[in-house]
């Protein structure tokens, strides 16, 4: 006879077991090699000998009560073969072969291995148990045949997720009992040994059975004989072991306690189809909820967004201008903090809401789910449309603010410009009418007549010479009036006295001629050198005073031409003042010999010229204020074209920077477009990459801050125009927010494919294999294909295309009817035709799985099988069942499973 202890170390399940159980794969052949101490522990403790022959003898005639029979000594009953037969006829539902009936040794051994042999045949390799064995009735290799026939019939097919055979039972005892206090399952030996393990099971699926709570710890035999009673008289499970052997027992004998416990999993079998059918309706609901939770996140995201755009386009479309220049720049300044400040969140929260929008529309698609449906109005493309007119508004703003700042800018220099030229004519014209209305010829001698004719003709002359001042001061006030002057009320009043007032000296002047003319006859010529002096004073003394203006006259440049063209033309004047010093000479020296003169001919001269009112000092007067305002314009000449230089260097500065940061974006987009066309290596490393180059981009924002420094600059210096660039800040922007919103687009892509490929089992060859086939057949590498390029890429992948069929993949892959095919929707189809996901019909069936087979379900059906916040989900959302077996606080669990798959709105 083979020594058991000895020969049991190759005591094994073969290969072969793979193919019958649910734990499929070598697991029991695993299992069972870690089964090889069997006989080398267990048998040596004759408690744990004890316990297997109890409970292996209540397992057996549990199941040969079924055939009318049972056993009494487990070694002594089998000897022949026919009981052995008969149960593994009863376990098993299969006819053996006919036993021998004859008591000879020979037939006891033929049927005993008709026995071994069927063993064998599901699978069981026995090793060193043989038929002699059983025959003459060795305890040891009879238990142990009797276990071989317990794991294989009553333990391997036991699988729970992952897990099958002892791991599974384990792991099945584990989840059951993870909610009792004072019940932690790690084993099955000591984890049993107070007994609260085995009223927790019965309790979990029967709590009508056991007062769990009233069970105390440190009353192990009590709990036990409970726990046996229990089963025995509800369950129909024999009491297979002594409450007291096993908390006599240092180590209760796993085998026993694994037999017992296989019993319960199987009373309750019908519990854990309910629990799977909870496990897949809380996966079902745990998508649903998420995806509810994306719908409710981007429709306050987007209202939000609207609601901003809503109240910023009227800001932007207010063109009410201001009266100064002030007012103005503080319009201008609040748009830069709007678009230093306020914008710049908006457009990331843009972006974020298309993102969220494709990932929600990908989870959808993956669990076979509706397409999202966003409310009215606030679907991408309103958003879209929303922020277009947005952008569109506040160009506009931008330009009419420059423009209106522009236009006052002019105003304040011609309002400047008609009070100065007001204030001389004013100036010049005042006394001039009492002069023209005195008639002190009435009463002059002759050469006082001769005078004042001559004074007269002087008075026509300036007058004529003021003249082109007064219609520059009209002309002014009249573009003052069209450029809609904020003050043009005073400067029309002002113009208009002025205009009234040089018609009444034109009247005037008339009139005095004609009174004068009247004597003129009677008047002699007048000393000729006074005449010379007041004929030759009199222009000069106009020049001076049209050189004092020029000299004081305010100016506007916007550019270093404009400044040195000024320049030049003050050039010119300075180089006059020589020739002008010489006529001023020239003058003063025809007054010193008219002196000269009278003084040698003891002339006494009865005062000043009576030709002109201009006098040798006046004459000095203005010469010497013209010899001081010429370094004056210099200076300011200067001034202005420092502050010219200044802004060309400004010019210069953004250019130079703005012509690196243009291209720099345009060709980061570029290379984004290869990127999201070729991507290479693994979904993972493509999304690495594509972070890398994301983060490369946003560590070039300091470069673009600068740019805005730089823009600021020019815009505080009023600079309207750039030769240097075909860049303005406003093109930098827009590519700068198109760069950062394409990077996070195409990240998003790959994570969608990656949520796809995890979803659908999608390898990471497949995922390459299905990138270069669209590679090949996108011509255009524009990341999307036609119609005529699609269905060659379906025929290169073997499918066999009639029109109809053609058609029914386009509205899948092309729902909106745009001609063109995504990569994501390729990717969509490829995955959707090779794998499943969860269906109505499916959830229908878990429901009723758990409702009992009944066509509705209870709020406390629902409340056991599924977790709290599902639970109370599923309440809130079903509906009253209406049928004929309807009963009170029914709910109609079909139509809440079907509209799971029918509606995106719940």
């Amino acid at each position: 006879m083979v020594d058991y202890h000895a020969a049991n170390q190759s005591y094994q399940y073969g290969p072969s077991s793979a193919g019958n159980g649910a734990g499929g794969g070598g697991s029991m052949g695993d299992y069972m090699a870690q089964e090889d101490d069997w006989d080398r522990d267990l048998l040596l403790d004759p408690a744990w000998e004890k316990q297997q022959r109890k409970t292996f003898t209540a397992w057996c005639n549990s199941h040969l009560r079924k055939a009318g029979t049972q056993i009494e000594n487990i070694d002594e009953d089998f000897r022949d073969g026919l009981k052995l037969m008969l149960l593994l006829e009863v376990i098993s539902g299969e006819r053996l072969p006919k036993p021998e009936r004859g008591k000879m040794r020979v037939h006891k051994i033929n049927n005993v291995n008709k026995a071994l042999d069927f063993i064998a045949s599901k699978g069981v390799k026995l090793v060193s148990i043989g038929a002699e064995e059983i025959v003459d009735g060795n305890a040891k290799m009879t238990l142990g045949m009797i276990w071989t026939i317990i794991l294989r019939f009553a333990i391997q097919d036991i699988s729970v997720e992952e897990t099958s055979a002892k791991e599974g039972l384990l792991l099945w005892c584990q989840r059951k009992t993870a909610p009792y206090k004072n019940v932690n399952v790690q084993n099955f030996h000591i984890s049993w040994k107070d007994g609260l393990a085995f009223n927790a099971l019965i309790h979990r699926h029967r709590p009508e059975l056991i007062e769990y709570d009233k069970l105390r710890k440190d009353d192990p035999v009590t709990n036990l004989n409970n726990a046996f009673e229990v089963a025995e008289k509800y369950l129909d499970i024999p009491k297979m072991l002594d409450a007291e052997d096993i908390v006599g027992t240092l180590r209760p004998d796993e085998k026993a306690i694994m037999t017992y416990v296989s019993c319960f999993y199987h009373a309750f079998s019908g519990a854990q189809k309910a629990e799977t059918a909870a496990n897949r309706i809380c996966k079902v609901l745990a998508v649903n909820q998420e995806n509810e939770h994306l719908m409710e996140d981007y429709e306050k995201l987007a209202s939000d967004l609207l609601e901003w755009i809503r109240r910023t386009i009227p800001w932007l479309e207010d063109r009410v201008p201001q009266k100064t220049i002030q007012e103005m720049q503080q319009k201008l300044e609040d748009f830069r903090d709007y678009r230093r400040v306020h914008k710049p969140p908006k457009v990331q929260e843009k972006c974020q809401l298309e993102i969220n929008f494709n990932t929600l529309q990908t989870k959808l698609r993956l669990s076979n789910r509706p397409a999202f449906m966003p409310s009215e109005g606030k679907m991408v493309s309103d958003i879209n449309n929303g922020w277009q007119h947005l952008e569109q508004a506040e160009k506009g703003y931008e330009e009419w603010l420059l423009n209106e700042i522009r236009r006052l800018e002019r105003l304040d220099h011609l309002a400047e410009k008609f009070r100065q030229k007001a204030s001389i004519h004013e100036a010049w014209t005042d006394g001039k009418e009492a002069m023209l209305k005195h008639r002190d010829y009435e009463t002059a001698t002759l050469s006082d007549i001769k005078a004042l004719i001559r004074k007269h003709e002087a008075f026509e002359s300036d007058l004529a010479a003021h003249q082109d001042r007064v219609e520059q001061i009209a002309a002014i006030a009249q573009e003052l009036n069209e450029l809609d002057y904020y003050d043009s009320h005073n400067v029309n009043t002002r113009c208009q006295k002025i205009c009234d007032q040089w018609d009444a000296l034109g009247s005037l002047t008339h009139s005095r001629r004609e009174a004068l003319e009247k004597t003129e006859k009677q008047l002699e010529a007048i000393d000729q050198l006074h005449l010379e002096y007041a004929k030759r004073a009199a222009p000069f003394n106009n020049w001076m005073e049209s050189a004092m203006e020029d000299l004081q006259d305010m100016f506007i440049v916007h550019t270093i031409e404009e400044i040195e063209g000024l320049i030049s033309a003050h050039d010119q004047f300075k180089s006059t003042l020589p020739d002008a010093d010489r006529e001023r000479e020239a003058i003063l020296a025809i007054h010193k010999e008219a002196q000269r003169i009278a003084e040698s001919n003891h002339i006494k001269l009865s005062g000043s010229n009576p030709y002109t009112t201009v006098t040798p000092q006046i004459i000095n007067s203005k010469w010497e204020k013209v010899q001081q305002l010429v370094p004056k314009r210099d200076h300011a000449l200067l001034e202005e074209q420092s502050k010219q230089q200044s802004n060309e260097h400004l010019r210069r500065q953004f250019a130079s920077q703005a012509n690196v940061v243009g291209p720099w974006i345009q060709t980061k987009m570029e290379e984004i477009g290869r990127i999201s066309i070729e991507m290479n290596g693994t979904l993972e490393d493509q999304l690495s990459h594509l972070k890398q180059y994301e983060r490369s981009i946003v560590d070039y924002k300091p470069n673009l801050d600068l740019l805005e420094q730089q823009h600021q600059l020019i815009q505080e210096a009023l600079i309207f125009d750039n030769k240097h660039t075909n860049y303005t800040m406003e093109h930098i922007r827009v590519g700068w927010e198109q760069l950062l919103t394409t990077i996070a687009r195409t990240i998003n892509e790959v994570e969608n494919q990656i949520l796809t490929r995890d979803a659908k089992g999608i390898s990471q060859e497949q995922m390459q294999e299905f990138r270069a086939s669209f590679n090949h057949f996108d011509k255009k590498q524009t990341g999307s294909m036609d119609s005529d390029d699609f269905r060659a890429l379906l025929i290169s992948t073997g499918y066999s295309l009639g029109e109809a069929e053609f058609n029914r993949i386009m509205s899948l892959v092309d729902p909106n009817h745009s001609g063109l095919v995504t990569f994501q929707a390729f990717i969509d189809f490829m995955s959707r035709e090779t794998t499943d996901t969860d269906t109505a019909d499916q959830v229908i069936a878990s429901f009723k799985v758990l409702a009992g087979d009944k066509n509705f379900i209870t709020a406390e059906e629902l409340r056991r099988e599924l977790p709290p916040d599902q639970a109370e989900y599923c309440i809130a959302r079903m509906a009253p069942y209406q049928g004929p077996d309807a009963v009170p606080g029914a709910l109609d669990y079909k139509s809440f499973s079907t509209a799971l798959y029918g509606e995106s709105d719940l």
